[in-house]
């Protein structure tokens, strides 16, 4: 069986962060966030954070603030209507998005969550955060931890290093795109001034049916055809919905945190006659560069400044899936308003941007990194090939002819610390002990689909990014200040070649970030440094949690029917 309950009602616990202790680092006055380097975030000097600033490098080092920033999150079962179409969804706090995670850079985020669903397990994820020494907290079902038990609860902590704009979601089967989600915003510098930093625009596609309800149909006849999407948890769909709206006041300029949490969905964002400034990719500041629509693809996140220098008025702000690579049944009505001044909310007359409709990211020449930092020489290199295969009428996705298999209750992290552990070709290891050496991972295809890669752990360079090519010794890898991200675009029909430094040791997945796929088996795991794993792990924790959903497991008869993560 999959596992969600047809349970109507609704659950809401709000979620109330504390802030304990005084900075250690950094900021003489929190609550001005200034001190005697610099300002924070203004219009004169916005690449400045207290004593670091946008030049610090911080892979090697980054603020303690000594501040706590501490959350409470239930899972709920509830019934809600993002679009005027009721739905059984599976919440945070009882809202789609989740609750909003706020914090400095340098802070230390602790969150608690219990698991109240209704016959599901569930971990959350930090999309992003590099869990530098805290790989448990990293929070993959199968990877670094057994699934919390329904009536569980588990507490994740982990530290504000980087600084930009994430999510957060769940790593359990499908359940994340029935509404585990939510955004992190963690404040810091940025490589461009603005007057006011608006905060998320969390973009995601939407299916009136629940994605366990729909599993056996994506995995016979391909995904689904989405029947909305959603800014912010909002859209219309028919006579019901209502839409997302901000006010801009003339000419000030605006911070957007743009995340794309689809399924399945690539988008094109814009604000009709409004140019975009582009100043960030993932958590990674870059050279700022001005572009009308902005291609996002899953799982990643683009920070934007835009400047309200048109005529007062309704301008209509939108999110156009890709048809090259999705299906939207409101391809040209996923929008929300953006209003000038006092004016009154009305529907736009204002007609979008011409556009490709395409799949790709942005050019590489156009993501240049704030900080340049160069890629170092191989010492390990593996590619890995990307195939489809049909089980039992199934569709299953492989990497070097292998579907990955994880087990829920005996994740990776446990089996790495359990001597003479034996581990099977399915779960697709990749083992790399040796301090600091540099890696390449070279992923291609010659299937004729684009897939958003992502790497826990790390950011990767991009060393290339290549449609209808086929990688070799002889393809040309720019080791100079490339791009730096979590998530990226594998080309159809070609490759995509990243580079990472073996630094955090732990026990790390890469997949595609289409759901389906993933459940399908599009995921391979890193083990890093494997000896240095057990003295930065909670073994209590990880046993406990373990434990609990072991003994839920037998006396329920769960079933696993994905691939674990």
């Amino acid at each position: 069986m999959r596992f969600l309950a047809l349970v109507s009602g609704l659950t809401a616990i709000f979620s109330s962060p504390l802030v304990s202790a005084l900075p250690k680092t950094g900021f003489s006055d929190l609550s001005s966030r200034q001190s005697d380097s610099c300002e924070f975030d203004s219009a004169t000097a916005p690449n400045c954070w207290g004593n670091y600033s946008l030049s610090t490098n911080w892979y090697e080092e980054a603020p303690d603030t000594g501040v706590i920033r501490e959350y409470w999150f239930e899972l709920v079962n509830s019934t809600l209507s993002p679009d005027g179409v009721p739905r059984l969804s599976l919440t945070v706090n009882g809202s789609i998005p989740g609750p909003t995670i706020e914090a400095d850079w340098g802070d230390t985020v602790v969150v608690h969550v219990k698991n109240s669903l209704e016959n599901n397990g569930t971990s959350i994820h930090w999309h992003g955060i590099r869990q530098q020494g805290s790989t448990d907290q990293d929070g993959v079902a199968s990877i670094t931890q057994c699934p919390v038990a329904p009536g569980d609860s588990t507490t994740y902590t982990w530290r504000a290093t980087q600084y930009g704009t994430t999510w957060y979601h769940s790593h359990f089967s499908l359940q994340a795109w029935n509404g585990v989600f939510g955004g992190i915003i963690i404040r810091g510098p940025a490589s461009a001034p603005y007057d006011e930093d608006k905060g998320l625009i969390v973009l995601s596609d939407w299916l009136h049916q629940t994605t366990d309800a729909l599993y056996d149909t994506a995995s016979t006849a391909g995904p689904p055809t989405a029947n909305n999407g959603l800014i912010n948890g909002l859209n219309v769909y028919q006579d019901g919905g209502s839409r997302f709206q901000t006010t801009f006041e003339s000419n000030k300029s605006y911070r957007l945190r743009l995340v794309n949490t689809a399924i399945d969905t690539m988008f094109k964002f814009g604000i009709d006659n409004h140019t975009l400034t582009v100043i960030s990719t993932d958590l990674v500041p870059i050279v700022p560069f001005e572009t009308q629509m902005v291609s996002i693809g899953i799982g990643q996140r683009y920070d934007v400044v835009v400047n309200a220098d048109q005529e007062p008025g309704n301008y209509w702000m939108r999110a156009i899936p890709q048809l090259t690579c999705s299906a939207n049944e409101m391809t040209l009505n996923i929008t929300g308003i953006v209003t000038y001044d006092d004016l009154a909310v009305a529907d736009p007359t204002t007609s979008a941007y011409e556009y490709i409709d395409d799949c790709s990211d942005f050019p590489v020449a156009s993501l240049v990194p704030s900080l340049s930092l160069d890629a170092g020489d191989a010492t390990t290199q593996q590619v890995m090939e990307v195939g489809l295969s049909i089980v039992n009428s199934f569709f299953k996705w492989t990497l070097n002819s292998n579907t990955f298999l994880s087990d829920w209750g005996e994740p990776t992290l446990e089996k790495v610390l359990t001597p003479d552990a034996v581990f099977t070709d399915s779960e697709n290891i990749i083992n790399l002990n040796e301090t600091n050496t540099w890696t390449y991972l070279i992923v291609e295809s010659q299937l004729g689909l684009e897939h958003p890669f992502h790497l826990h752990g790390h950011d990767f360079f991009i060393l290339a990014q290549q449609p209808m090519a086929t990688f070799s010794d002889s393809s040309q890898l720019n080791l100079s200040n490339p791009p730096r991200r979590d998530v990226a675009m594998l080309p159809a029909s070609g490759f995509l070649a990243i580079a990472f430094q073996n630094d955090n040791p732990g026990v790390w997945l890469a997949h595609c970030h289409i759901g389906w796929h993933t459940s399908q088996g599009f995921a391979l795991q890193l083990v890093e440094r494997s000896s240095e794993i057990e003295a930065i792990t909670n073994m209590d924790a990880l046993n406990n949690t373990c434990a609990t959903w072991n003994t839920y497991q037998d006396a329920n008869m769960v079933e696993q029917e994905d691939s674990g993560v």
